[in-house]
C-alpha cells in the first residue's frame, strides 16, 4: 500500500522526505503547518508510504455510521468533547496499552493562524514517556515527511518554541494561516 500511496503523491507532484522514522515504536507526531483539510489527506498518504499507522483523536460526534467506520479504520480515536474528560490520560492509556503507537497532532488546533498552540500533545509525550516526531508539509515545494525526532526536556514553553522554529520554515496551503 505504501508504494501505491507514493505513486499517487508523485502523480500530484509531491515528494516524500527521505528521512525515515526508525528505531522508535511509540511517539507523538506533530504535523505542521496545518492550514487546510488537504493536510489530512496528504499526511495520511505520506504516513502510509512510510508504513506508519498514525492514530488521531477526533470528536466523537463524527463517529456515527458510515463515517465513523471509515474514521476508525483510518486510525481515529473518538473523544467526547462535551464531557470534561481527561484527554491526556486517555491518550497515555492508549500508549500504555499498545506495543507500538504513533499518535498524530496538529498543535495549532485549527486551520487558521494560531500563535497559541494547544499543549496536549506535549503533556501526552511527557506522561507517556515517548519522543516527538516532527513532521511537515510544504505546499510551496510540494514535499512532506518527517523532519526529526525531538525528545522533550520538560520545559514546555522552550520545547514548543523550538518545534515552532523548525516548522516555521515550511509553507502551508494557505501560508498566511501558518506558523510564524
Amino acid at each position: 500500500m505504501g508504494k501505491f500511496m507514493y505513486l499517487i503523491l508523485k502523480l500530484f507532484g509531491w515528494k516524500i522526505d527521505e528521512y525515515e522514522p526508525t528505531g522508535v515504536k511509540k511517539a507523538v507526531i506533530v504535523v505542521g503547518p496545518h492550514t487546510s483539510n488537504w493536510d489530512f489527506v496528504i499526511g495520511k498518504m505520506s504516513f502510509m508510504n512510510y508504513g506508519i499507522k498514525g492514530k488521531f483523536l477526533i470528536k466523537s460526534d463524527l463517529f456515527s455510521p458510515p463515517l465513523g467506520w471509515i474514521l476508525k479504520a483510518m486510525g481515529g480515536i473518538p473523544i467526547d468533547r462535551k464531557k470534561n474528560n481527561n484527554f491526556t490520560e486517555q491518550a497515555v492509556k492508549c500508549f500504555n496499552d499498545n506495543e507500538s503507537m504513533f499518535m498524530v497532532f496538529a498543535p495549532e488546533g485549527t486551520r487558521s493562524y494560531n500563535p497559541n498552540w494547544k499543549k496536549g500533545f506535549y503533556h501526552i509525550a511527557i506522561k507517556a514517556n515517548v519522543p516527538i516526531y516532527i513532521a511537515y508539509m510544504d505546499y510551496e515545494k510540494k514535499i512532506g515527511g518527517f523532519h526529526s525526532l525531538f525528545v522533550p526536556t520538560g520545559n514546555s514553553d522552550a520545547d514548543i518554541l523550538k518545534i515552532k522554529e523548525i516548522l516555521s520554515q515550511f509553507k502551508g496551503k494557505f501560508p498566511e494561516k501558518g506558523i510564524y
